[in-house]
């Protein structure tokens, strides 16, 4: 319940950022919050990977994130840059992020990450796909500093575009969030 509780405030909070630009400017596309003594561990430096969906999460010093794989599409993206790619189909997938958050609790260990891609646009053959989605994950981290379990809550709001069903919204009610377990392992040599 205090995790739901958390994830709430959060994403309250980051929506309110999120939605008012004037008042919150992007800087570097990362918010790190860290309660406790202000200063993000130094065992959550590096590179964490999935054992699922494909995600992987790089945390520099002070808790920004310089790069994630997402599980839409795998594709390498960093905060504050356009990612463009081919496709095994033709075209090009255009992946624009909006703010992403990073918020550790000492005291808990527990570490919250918000990964938003504002928009996005993917054409698969004569088809396309387009919209936005929102992930985050929340969960403890390990004794041992190399183990996080968490959490992923995922927000997405995709449009298909097909002959077929030209236009056609795949509906997720927000009410009935799909989440999953997750285990990222940190991986000693990442640079």
């Amino acid at each position: 319940m205090r995790r739901l509780a958390l994830l709430l405030v959060c994403s309250a909070f980051t929506s309110v950022l999120g939605g008012c630009q004037g008042l919150a400017p992007k800087r570097s596309g990362v918010e790190v919050i860290i309660d406790g003594d202000g200063q993000f561990p130094d065992f959550l430096v590096g590179k964490w990977i999935a054992d699922t969906g494909g995600w992987e999460i790089v945390f520099e010093p002070g808790g920004r994130i310089s790069s994630a794989v997402v599980s839409l599409g795998r594709v390498t993206m960093k905060p504050g840059q356009v990612t463009t790619v081919p496709m095994q189909l033709g075209g090009k997938g255009v992946f624009e992020p909006g703010l992403w958050v990073v918020q550790y609790s000492h005291q808990q260990r527990e570490l919250l990450v918000e990964i938003t891609i504002e928009r996005f646009r993917v054409e698969l053959g004569k088809s396309v796909l387009r919209g936005k989605t929102r992930d985050i994950f929340v969960g403890s981290i390990s004794a041992d500093g190399t183990l996080w379990w968490a959490e992923r809550f995922s927000f997405p709001e995709y449009i298909a575009d097909t002959k077929k069903y030209p236009n056609h919204a795949l509906t997720v009610d927000p009410n009935d969030a799909p989440h999953q377990g997750v285990l990222f392992q940190k991986v000693q040599e990442w640079k």
